[in-house]
């Protein structure tokens, strides 16, 4: 079975054509910069890499270049959309209505729509690529994988905040958690990676969005994100946790209304807010050259981290491995390094000529004097997408 798993992000659109049940990837790519005159659009078939640099303005745009490619004389895998059955699209917010995978229908995109709201940066564009894989691949299942299924787990303790109960039950209020594609992957990897004994784990998945979850026997108890994916660590554009009377202040005494505070928060905020720059390869460079603002907000982002691994620990009564993922989870040496600085408290000591290799392979950077494995495992939640796409149609 030929499934095309489908990842928007705020920002960007991941691909991969993948042969069903071998796990066979025919193809892979990215358009990064989406909104941008200069997005970079690259193309893996085989051992060979097409990249080009065009204008896409937005996911529909981006989304056509990605099906006129995959059916490309030289580039492609496909002569016909038919070849393709099952389209899996990552869904970022699924609500209390979404504990699983599904097949889309008008009620499933009417519910992704009515969570807009929730996941703004995120939503909309799965949404789209939904509705325009429908017209193009319009013989193949469309299925729904949803980032907040894997957090349906969590205790009650976890997710629910301490306001009228009222909101949760009318309400559907609550923390729901995020990234759940990636944590599940990646988790399920250092299990099988370091064995059943390894109960306790903490997964950091660090990219333009990022969160962390602490994870017990395979199963989340909790994750930095909550109702919407705009708490928790300093992200991209989002500002992580903040004290509630910020929002208060800023609509009562600086008049801002609700969509200017949503705005501010969204896509003006976390690194971008505090450097200007939203990408840390920028924002990494700059600080190494002296920029202050740069070594403050990488500062910044690595003690909220740290704060988590804190009190992760705490709730899960030990550590056993702490796993890095996602773009810079897996890339920046930097940001592993500065988050797990000082912290041999908590058994946690990094090995800094391990941390500094680059690879694709499941790797160990802690020092032999960690008590608690330190792996950088690369996530692909698209390998997962297909996998629960294949399970939900077989």
């Amino acid at each position: 079975m030929n499934i095309l798993v489908l990842n928007a992000g705020s920002s960007s659109l991941k691909y991969q054509l993948i042969e069903m049940p071998l796990q066979v990837v025919k193809c892979i790519g990215i358009i990064e910069r989406i909104g941008m005159d200069d997005a970079i659009f690259t193309h893996e078939k085989d051992t060979n890499t097409y990249s080009e640099v065009l204008p896409v303005l937005n996911h529909e745009v981006g989304l056509k270049k990605i099906a006129k490619t995959l059916m490309d004389a030289k580039l492609g895998v496909i002569k016909s959309v038919d070849e393709i059955e099952a389209v899996g699209h990552r869904v970022v917010h699924g609500g209390r209505k979404f504990s699983s995978t599904v097949i889309v229908n008008q009620e499933v995109k009417d519910n992704i729509r009515d969570l807009f709201d929730l996941a703004p940066l995120h939503n909309p564009a799965n949404l789209t690529g939904i509705e325009i894989a429908e017209t193009i691949f319009n013989s193949a299942k469309q299925i729904a994988i949803f980032d907040t299924a894997f957090h349906q787990t969590m205790p009650k303790e976890a997710y629910q905040y301490a306001i009228p109960n009222y909101y949760l039950e009318e309400h559907k209020i609550r923390a729901y958690g995020f990234h759940g594609t990636s944590h599940k992957y990646v988790s399920e990897k250092a299990i099988e990676y370091l064995g059943a004994k390894s109960k306790n784990i903490l997964t950091i998945h660090l990219g333009n969005g990022c969160s962390m979850s602490a994870i017990k026997s395979g199963k989340s108890i909790d994750n930095s994100l909550g109702f919407g994916p705009m708490n928790g660590l300093v992200m991209g554009t989002r500002c992580g946790d903040i004290d509630q009377s910020v929002l208060l202040f800023l609509m009562k005494k600086l008049n801002k209304s609700v969509k200017e505070v949503t705005t501010l928060l969204q896509k003006e905020s976390g690194m971008k807010g505090l450097t200007g720059f939203s990408d840390l390869r920028e924002i990494s460079e700059k600080a190494d050259n002296g920029d202050e603002k740069c070594q403050n907000a990488l500062n910044i982002a690595a003690y909220r981290i740290k704060k988590y691994i804190g009190s992760y620990t705490a709730i899960l009564n030990g550590l056993d491995a702490i796993i890095f993922t996602a773009g810079i989870g897996e890339n920046s040496s930097l940001m592993r390094r500065m988050a797990c600085k000082n912290l041999d408290f908590l058994g946690i000591v990094l090995d800094e000529q391990k941390n500094e290799i680059r690879s694709k392979e499941i790797r160990e950077i802690q020092s032999t004097a960690s008590k608690v494995k330190i792996l950088v495992i690369p996530t692909n939640e698209e390998i997962e997408i297909a996998k629960q796409s294949y399970d939900l149609l077989k």
